[in-house]
Parts: structure tokens; sequence; C-alpha cells
């Protein structure tokens, strides 16, 4: 029986691009695989779903679950996973940066032996500045706090076996860091470097907020060394706060400061490491907090093409 890829569209308000994806992705050689295409409409608020319902109905491998409502990139991600039902799953994005010519070298990747093959981005076009400077230097704070296993400069863009995709489903994670996830479990992987271009049309959907959001849950996620941060800030300011009372204390017999003034200095000196100190904790208690409420992940409001079966 010839073997099945599933690749995974998550998309978001994305009608400018959706279509060429579509041909792009329709036309493009899999090594002669059976292809299902899961569209993951993450509550889009224009077209976006009505152009799918379309490829839908003009084509029996192009699959469709919709969500009720916008609850974010991973889980999209994970909704398809939930409902791939190939020897593999792909994962690319909506907008072609990620060339999908690309998935034919991870494919050859899959069938010598490996569990994942991973794409890395060896150069970004189209990216500000501030963009590839933040990408760099999360990576970089990420392993340095416990996540070297996570490779550098990669993405959700990937191949990943049925094992793969069965650890995932498993997994009862709300607050998901895909790629991290699939890294921890350590599952043979390798990367396959390619060329990231600029979006094929439309805006890019990952605000500064959510790509905030998602550096918090990788981190988060994979290391608890930030909640150990104030024992080390406070090891450090412990014998700064000693020597800079001694000496305040003598410039104050001295006559040259007035004890306001170092009063001051260490009330918000202690203040600021109080707060830092809780912030850090919230967002671990917030997480807890979620995990604990257990909600689902996601809610579909409809599907398309999926045989009773396989939903």
């Amino acid at each position: 029986m010839k073997k099945r890829i599933s690749i995974i569209i998550p998309c978001f308000n994305e009608q400018a691009v959706i279509e060429k994806t579509y041909e792009t992705l329709t036309h493009t050689d899999f090594g002669g695989y059976t292809v299902e295409y899961i569209f993951v409409d993450d509550g889009s608020r224009d077209d976006t779903r009505k152009l799918l319902k379309r490829f839908a109905s003009e084509n029996k491998q192009v699959k469709v679950v919709g969500f009720t409502r916008n609850f974010g990139h991973q889980c999209a991600v994970s909704a398809g996973i939930a409902k791939a039902g190939g020897d593999a799953a792909v994962i690319i994005d909506a907008d072609l940066q990620d060339p999908p010519a690309v998935i034919l070298e991870m494919i050859r990747k899959w069938e010598a032996g490996y569990q994942i093959a991973y794409g890395k981005r060896v150069k970004r076009k189209g990216e500000s500045r501030l963009k590839k400077c933040t990408a760099w230097a999360y990576y970089r704070v990420l392993r340095m706090l416990g996540g070297s296993y996570i490779p550098r400069d990669t993405g959700d863009f990937r191949l990943i076996d049925k094992k793969v995709v069965d650890f995932l489903n498993a997994i009862p994670e709300r607050n998901r860091f895909l790629r991290g996830l699939t890294a921890w479990a350590g599952f043979s992987s390798c990367p396959v470097e390619y060329v990231r271009e600029e979006r094929a049309a439309g805006e890019t959907k990952y605000t500064l907020k959510k790509m905030f959001r998602l550096a918090g849950d990788g981190i988060t996620s994979f290391s608890d060394k930030p909640l150990k941060l104030p024992l080390y800030v406070g090891a450090v300011l412990l014998p700064m706060s000693l020597v800079y009372g001694v000496a305040a204390t003598v410039l104050v017999i001295l006559g040259i400061w007035e004890i306001g003034y170092v009063l001051f200095a260490l009330v918000f000196t202690i203040l600021s490491v109080t707060l830092v100190s809780l912030g850090i904790m919230g967002l671990y208690l917030s997480r807890i907090y979620d995990e604990a409420k257990g909600r689902p992940m996601y809610m579909i409001g409809e599907e398309i093409n999926f045989n009773k079966e396989e939903t």
C-alpha cells in the first residue's frame, strides 16, 4: 500500500495568499506519495475559510478544520496533527516563506530513517532587523536556560514520522511549544537547510505580542532556571547592598548625603527585585492555572472531507 503524507497548513486571515499557496502545494512533487492537505482555519475574519471550502469542493484531498474563533498558531498546528492520517506529517505555514519544494528533501531524509526532518534557515529574506535580531537572541537565550537540545534558527516547518504524531497527540499539555516538544522527546532528527523567502502576499500574523508569548511558552516549558533567577540576583545584590549600606552610612555621618536618599535607594532596589521575582513566578503559576482548568486547546466549528473513521 502506498504511503501517505499529511501536509498541515495553519491559516489565519490569509485570503491574499491562500490561493497561491494551494496552487503551489498541489503542483509540488512529493516523490509519488499520496498526499492529503489539512488546512486549519484559526478563526479567520476574512474570506480564508470561504476559499478553503472551495478548494475542498474541487479536490477531495483537501481537508478543512475550522475553529470557532482564533486560538493561536500552536493550537492550529496541534489540531492538524490530531487529524493527520498519513505515515508522516509535514507542518508548513500558509505564507509560502517556507518553500514547499523543500518538503521533497525532508521526505528523502525520512526515507533514510530519520523520524524528524526539520527546516533550518540559513538566510531570512524580507524580515526586519528587529525580527532577525530577536530570533537570533531568543534561541541563544533558550539554549542558555536549558533548551540546548532545541536546534537554533528553526521554526515549525518540518516533517514528523507517525510515531512523533502519536507522541504529540498523547501529550496533555495545552500551552504547547511544538518544536521544543519534538526535540525534547529525542526522536532521530536531521536538518534540511533552506533559504526562507519573503511572504508571497499579505502581512505577517505573528505580532510582537504573539512572538513574546511563544517565546515565553518555549522558555517556561523547558527550563526552571528563571525561577532560580531571584536567588542569583539576591546573591549578587546582597554583598553590594552591604557595601553600599556601609558607604552610605559613612557619607551620612560626614554630612555629604542626607539619610532620605539612602533609604529611597534601598527601598527602590528591594522593590525592584521583589517585583521581578513575583513576575517570574507569575509566569509559571499562569501555566499551572491553564493546565489545571482542563479546558480543550481549541474548539472546532466544522470539518470538511474527513471520513467518520478519521474524525
